[in-house]
């Protein structure tokens, strides 16, 4: 396992390791890369001495629980991947509040796929593939806590030349706008280039102002405004398959685990206070390592941290920094686990830089996503149907 030197800048019950993993690469894309600038300035991380005790507790059972976002009154609400939303209570998850499993297919890696709250808890957003493979993001007005059905309109919207690679995650960031992942657009290798391609929304991570315009606005400082050629709404490329991210609710900094090819899983780190523009390599590399006899792009930002599949894993879950009260000893450390894997883990970080590891010696299955309650504290969304929170033991 390697981390980087700061630069400057879903298979089992759905026939899926949802095709997340993601590919099975063949036996020439396997050959030994040779090392790059990037992979030399990595350094290895010493294991910590103790992980903190920690214990995965059942909260809840739904069906394929693939997001969750905390919405009012603090209550985590879960999405489903086949369409439904639930809001998870004392007795566990309500009835639906939310079906469109009429408008979207679990083929591949689709289905419904992302879900946030504003800030304000007035607007419900959800990251979708229609019945035709193409990645939606709508809007709901909320009122009260519920929300209201009849303001339903479409944001923005990808089409997808395969039927996976979708990513598909949202959040609300620091500054108020919607954060939208989007992977290469599928395939295996990135046949079409998307990802170093500055003239298509796939293999990047976009930001926008949903309330700023009909559908959207672009927001000036974004990056690549004033590049010709450039689509405005990139906030950050070079993305494989960005499957889940989000913003450290104490720092604001960004932390996104993006899905390798064939050997490499990498989380990527960007600081809360940077412009956006972060090239993270693919697809001419897959994390510190050329891809297929690829250059290291000049602009390269690498991942703070990858692991190798040869060890564990195949499929990268990215989490949260833990900002909980509940566990001291876990407070500020980037909480992640691998859909293959299941074993839940942290990175301790300082200014972006990992100092240390953490294996917390629980395992929550095929883990398809983290949660975070109102309250900071983090559950772990199984794939096959169970919601845990993590407690200390």
């Amino acid at each position: 396992m390697r981390v980087r030197t700061r630069s400057s800048a879903i298979v089992g019950t759905l026939g899926l390791v949802m095709t997340l993993a993601l590919t099975t690469a063949s036996a020439d894309e396997r050959a030994d890369p040779p090392r790059t600038a990037a992979a030399d300035r990595a350094t290895a991380v010493d294991k910590p001495r103790q992980p903190p005790k920690v214990a995965l507790t059942t909260v809840a059972t739904a069906k394929n629980p693939i997001a969750g976002a905390a919405g009012p009154g603090g209550r985590l609400w879960i999405a489903e991947r086949a369409g439904t939303v639930r809001v998870l209570g004392e007795g566990g998850l309500s009835s639906p509040v939310l079906d469109i499993s009429a408008e979207t297919t679990t083929d591949g890696e689709r289905g419904l796929l992302g879900i946030a709250f504003d800030k304000r808890f007035a607007h419900f957003y959800i990251s979708y593939t229609d019945l035709e493979g193409t990645s939606t993001v709508d809007e709901f007005a909320v009122r009260n806590g519920r929300l209201l059905p009849h303001t339903r309109r479409t944001v923005i919207t990808q089409t997808q030349p395969y039927v996976n690679h979708n990513g598909g995650d949202i959040k609300i960031g620091p500054d108020g706008y919607l954060y939208i992942a989007l992977g290469d657009g599928g395939s295996g290798g990135d046949p079409h280039g998307n990802g170093q391609n500055l003239g298509t929304l796939l293999g990047k991570l976009l930001r926008i102002d949903p309330r700023g315009g009909t559908p959207y606005a672009i927001p000036s400082d974004n990056p690549f405004v004033d590049v010709p050629g450039a689509r405005g709404e990139i906030w950050a490329y070079g993305l494989r398959n960005p499957w889940r991210f989000s913003f450290d609710a104490g720092k604001g900094d960004l932390w996104l685990g993006d899905v390798g090819q064939n050997d490499w899983e990498e989380i990527d780190w960007a600081p809360a206070d940077g412009d956006g523009g972060e090239n993270y390599g693919w697809g001419q590399m897959e994390g510190t390592h050329p891809f297929r006899g690829g250059t290291e792009p000049a602009n390269h930002v690498p991942p703070v941290y990858e692991y190798d599949r040869a060890n564990w894993g195949c499929s990268v879950t990215g989490g949260f920094v833990y900002r909980g009260r509940a566990i001291p000893a876990l407070r500020g450390q980037y909480v992640y686990s691998d859909y293959c894997d299941g074993t839940v883990r942290t990175l301790r970080t300082r200014n972006g830089e990992v100092t240390g590891t953490y294996d917390l010696g629980v395992n929550g299955g095929e883990v398809i996503s983290f949660a975070q309650g109102g309250d900071g504290e983090l559950y772990v969304l199984a794939i096959g149907g169970s919601v845990f929170r993590i407690d200390p033991a």
